[in-house]
């Protein structure tokens, strides 16, 4: 928001300069981010009046002016060949240092001493238009009642200070000038001069009562209510407010100076004087309003959502097919304008325009947003809107409007119409003295908030000595409870009161969580294997999410980030694909990510509690292992990602037991496992199904996806430590035949289990099938280790446990020895 200090002061009465302006406005958390002084670089140029022109004796191009500039009369050596006796121009005089960064000095040009230089519009950094025909190419000539020896840039209302306010979210209120008057009246205790039109909170019920006869004077004076224009509100969720001024005799003509000085300063371009008056009044005001001309409105004017395959030519002349949902102006002909965004073509004031109807509307800001993205459309209108616009302002800017139409001689206005839908009840906050000691750390007396109450402008009522009930008014909608009203205490007293403490508590050590730690070492673990982590949106594609992740508990957005991201993630592999698919397009073929991060499933059907936040890890690898001169180049397959599954498990003292998994779409039927922790599933590892692949347009991609909350539990328990054996172990292999179907690892599992604490490591070391087994039937063959911590055992004590493991494993599996 940018802040013409001379427009300012019209409102309020400050002597400040634009520094100390700033400094005061930024104490009291209106933060202000510049400030420009408009001008600079014309503080030495002159309005000068041409009493002579002679050519020059020693040059045919050059001329000799003798220019007029009030105070005396300087030679000055020209080379413009546009220059008449009596035009008026600008001088810049010896010593001025203009803003195309030039700098005058006294010269002699071929013997003819020249103290002075006439400025074009370029040399001054100004629009060329505004010189006319007759400057283009050469010196600016001014308007014939500018004045002699006046400074040009006070001709121009360019002697001004603009400050550019970094406004927060919670402060939609000071993109209006009116409030940031209030705002410094509030801050410095200057006195405010705001005219009727700028109490908006008197204008909360103007809409015409049913049965009210047409020609009845409206809030505004001077202007009847009327039905000429029906107004019809068809979402009012979306549209809480839609009111008209009718305007008739209109002419179209350029804006006075004073008023194009001020859109100017607050970066607005003048166009005609209707547009500038809507668009100086939404500065004022900061209520964003529309003019259409009415000539071009068929019927009722509605307020409605686009349907699907609607199309509208906007004023950028662009034909753009809206979305259904989307919020429209239409009449009984089709679509108008889009709503708090921009108007349409069709209804487009021109200088033919002779009648109009201007809109002065509430919409919802999240409906203004959304519209305003997808069609790529970035307005002050929308700005504000999406921000939050005052309901109660509508009709008090259009009384503004009116006065400035009759003041401009623009038009004539004739008639108010206001169709409310819903219009929020002023709230009534109560605001406690000891409440407000308590929370600002020092004392606050009750006359000292008494005092700030009446310098914001609040209408309140005392209850005792203690408590205040206080109304707020329609602009402030960031005062809705007691610690906002606490908040403007110390803002206006100042923030410097509160005092400095230090905080109070017992010192501890600081350290990771248990979480933390245990992600830091999954993290070092993957990137030490060679993997490189990623970070993806939390949000997803619904139908790959569905595929990958719990349907069931996906949980939909409602103003998702980009169109194609509408929920919350319910499986981290989607982002990775997607990751994985960008690098392959750029050729770039082989890969090694994962990612630690949440996802979210929701608890019920109905949202209506936070989700549960699940810590998972996921990885993708294709391709090929980098080059390296100790090593050779190695596909990515399965058992690589296994690898990787199991250097997590030796890192975190974990044992995971791997499962055939049922059918997938998602995983290679043959080429998958699951992952087991005791008797929880926690994930899944794999290659991609083929299907999955070509979707993605990937090849021979592995991936995998576990639920950390088991390591989180079990990973961080204490590690046992045990004595180096001093006795010798026994190594004996055993080989056994049994059924394709049964796993290695639940053998494994069950002699771990029949040998005992003698039995110290069980490993297998080879599968076969083939001649001398049985169709259907495989031999695995283990290496058994025994040892004992107390003694050396013998081999007859090896061979009793050997047999206790065998039949256990026949009577188990139907397992048989091979021999």
């Amino acid at each position: 928001m940018k802040v013409s200090l001379a427009w300012l002061q019209a409102l309020v009465d400050i002597h400040l300069d634009g520094r100390a302006l700033a400094d005061t406005l930024t104490r009291g958390g209106i933060e202000v981010g510049g400030i420009e002084h408009l001008g600079k670089g014309c503080e030495d140029v002159w309005i000068g009046e041409i009493k002579a022109l002679t050519k020059h004796p020693d040059a045919d191009k050059l001329q000799i002016c003798q220019i007029d500039i009030g105070t005396k009369t300087l030679p000055i050596v020209t080379g413009a060949n546009n220059l008449q006796v009596g035009d008026k121009v600008p001088v810049a005089v010896e010593g001025a240092h203009l803003p195309n960064g030039l700098r005058i000095k006294r010269a002699k040009l071929r013997g003819v001493q020249s103290e002075g230089m006439l400025c074009s519009t370029e040399e001054l950094l100004l629009d060329a238009a505004l010189g006319g025909e007759r400057s283009q190419g050469g010196i600016w000539i001014l308007a014939e009642d500018a004045p002699v020896g006046g400074k040009l840039a006070a001709w121009l209302g360019q002697e001004d200070t603009v400050l550019e306010l970094d406004l927060y979210p919670n402060r939609p209120d000071c993109l209006a000038m009116v409030n940031i008057a209030r705002e410094t009246a509030s801050l410095t205790g200057a006195a405010l001069h705001l005219p009727d039109w700028a109490q908006e909170d008197q204008y909360r019920g103007s809409s015409l009562p049913v049965g009210t006869e047409t020609g009845t004077l409206s809030p505004i004076p001077g202007v009847a209510w009327t039905r000429d224009c029906a107004i019809e509100i068809d979402d009012p969720d979306l549209c809480w407010r839609y009111a008209g001024l009718l305007v008739e005799d209109v002419r179209i003509a350029p804006s006075p100076d004073w008023l194009q000085q001020r859109l100017q300063a607050a970066g607005v371009r003048a166009i005609n004087n209707i547009v500038d008056i809507t668009n100086y009044c939404m500065l004022e005001m900061g209520q964003p309003l529309h003019a259409f001309d009415r000539d071009k409105i068929t019927g009722t004017v509605r307020v409605r959502r686009a349907r699907a395959g609607e199309t509208l030519t906007t004023l950028d002349h662009v034909e753009r097919t809206l979305e259904e949902g989307m919020l429209l102006i239409t009449d009984d002909a089709g679509p108008l304008a889009l709503a708090g965004v921009m108007g349409g073509l069709q209804s487009e004031v021109t200088s033919a325009t002779r009648r109009l109807f201007v809109e002065s509307a509430h919409f919802a800001g999240v409906s203004i947003r959304r519209t305003s993205r997808r069609v790529g459309l970035a307005s002050e209108a929308a700005a504000r809107f999406e921000k939050g616009v005052n309901p109660y302002g509508a009709v008090a800017t259009l009384a503004r409007v009116a006065e400035l139409l009759l003041e401009l001689q623009a038009g004539r206005p004739v008639g108010l119409v206001d169709t409310q839908a819903y219009l929020p009840a002023l709230p009534r906050v109560n605001i406690s003295v000891r409440h407000t000691s308590e929370l600002l750390g020092y004392l606050v007396q009750s006359d000292e908030i008494e005092k700030i109450l009446r310098q914001l402008g609040l209408v309140y009522q005392k209850s005792g000595t203690e408590e205040f009930s206080v109304e707020i008014p329609s602009y402030r909608s960031d005062l809705r409870i007691e610690e906002d009203l606490i908040e403007e205490v110390a803002r206006i007293t100042g923030y410097e009161r509160i005092p400095t403490t230090l905080p109070q508590g017992s010192q501890t050590q600081g350290r990771r969580t248990q979480e933390q730690e245990i992600r830091r070492q999954l993290r070092h673990l993957l990137v030490g294997a060679g993997m490189h982590e990623v970070l993806t949106y939390s949000f997803a594609r619904v139908d790959q999410d569905a595929l990958w992740g719990e349907a069931a508990q996906a949980i939909p957005l409602l103003n998702p980030l980009r169109d194609e991201l509408r929920t919350m993630r319910t499986a981290l592999l989607p982002g990775l694909l997607d990751i994985a698919s960008r690098n392959r397009s750029r050729r770039n073929m082989d890969l090694s990510i994962f990612e630690i991060g949440s996802v979210y499933q929701a608890k019920s059907a109905m949202i209506n509690e936070l989700p549960n936040e699940i810590l998972r890890l996921a990885g993708v690898v294709m391709g090929k292992t980098k080059k390296h001169w100790h090593a050779a180049e190695t596909p990515y397959d399965f058992y690589y990602v296994k690898g990787l599954v199991e250097a997590i498990a030796w890192k975190f003292h974990l044992t995971f037991h791997y499962h055939v998994p049922e059918r997938s779409e998602v995983y290679h039927p043959g080429r998958s496992a699951e992952i087991w922790l005791g008797n929880a599933k926690i994930g899944m590892m794999g290659e991609m199904h083929p299907l999955q692949e070509k979707q993605w347009d990937l090849e021979r991609a592995i991936v995998l996806e576990i639920d950390l909350r088991p390591l989180l539990q079990k990973g961080g328990a204490g590690i046992r430590v045990s004595p180096i054996p001093r006795f010798p172990a026994i190594l004996r292999d055993l080989s056994l035949v049994v059924r394709e179907e049964i796993p290695a690892v639940a053998v494994n599992e069950s002699m771990r289990k029949l040998g005992g604490i003698l039995l110290q490591q069980v490993e297998l070391f080879d599968v076969y099938a083939g001649k001398s087994v049985p169709d259907g039937y495989k031999s695995l063959t283990f290496s058994l280790r025994y040892q004992s911590l107390d003694e050396t055992l013998t081999d007859a004590q090896v061979n009793k446990l050997n047999e206790r493991i065998l039949a256990g494993i026949q009577q188990e599996f139907g397992a048989q020895q091979r021999n």
